[in-house]
């Protein structure tokens, strides 16, 4: 997949090392390198040792690139979801009915969870992210922030499938993309524990298939009651 991050022009001059000049390392290279770490680890068991090694950098160069562990995760975090987004989110997105949506979005998660195409970390990032309470309240908040994205991509789909006349005028999104949401967490636990990709697309497919009585039709009978 190609990088998203568009890189800064530079001058003709600029390009030249002085001699003798050791060469700079590659930002991006590092912070790809640092996600992928993060990724598997964690953001607790990832030492700045282990970043630096990972990433190829000295402690200094890392502080001065990237500021903090902190705000390299949240770089990184960032870069996850930039450069691998459109894995799990591009055939959702095309998708005519909102059923269509909700099955392609788990299937291609279950694809990307278990390494996708391309040797990836199992499980994701963004949804088995964690830091402890003490003294990475701002950190927390952004991984929480991350994860209500996907909600609410979720939420805005069924709302348009609702307008649409997909989905019954009376269907809760909110509850179903809460729901959908869950299901996919769920999954990127298996994918992290060793679960195969057969095991998480059925996962996907049983999830679905009482997709009328999950996507409003089944409020219909609670209507009324105490």
């Amino acid at each position: 997949m190609h990088n998203k991050f568009a890189t800064a022009p530079v001058s003709s001059t600029s390009i030249r090392p002085a001699r003798g000049r050791p060469r700079e390392f590659d930002r991006q290279a590092a912070l790809a390198a640092a996600t992928r770490l993060f990724w598997i680890k964690g953001y607790e068991a990832t030492s700045i040792a282990d970043l630096t090694e990972t990433m190829g950098i000295g402690t200094k160069s890392l502080y001065a690139a990237f500021g903090s562990k902190d705000a390299l995760y949240a770089e990184a975090l960032k870069y996850y979801y930039t450069t691998y987004e459109g894995l799990v989110w591009t055939r959702f997105r095309a998708a005519s009915t909102a059923r269509e949506a909700a099955l392609a979005f788990l299937q291609d998660s279950a694809i990307a969870m278990t390494g996708g195409d391309c040797d990836l970390p199992h499980g994701c990032m963004a949804t088995l992210a964690t830091v402890g309470s003490e003294g990475h309240s701002e950190l927390g908040e952004l991984m929480r922030t991350t994860r209500a994205g996907g909600f609410d991509i979720l939420k805005a789909r069924f709302e348009k499938a609702k307008s649409d006349g997909d989905l019954d005028s009376m269907a809760d999104t909110t509850k179903l993309a809460r729901f959908v949401q869950t299901v996919q967490s769920g999954m990127a636990i298996r994918a992290r524990d060793g679960a195969d990709r057969d095991e998480l697309h059925a996962v996907a497919e049983i999830a679905l298939s009482g997709w009328d009585n999950i996507s409003g039709n089944i409020d219909h009978g609670m209507h009324g009651r105490a």
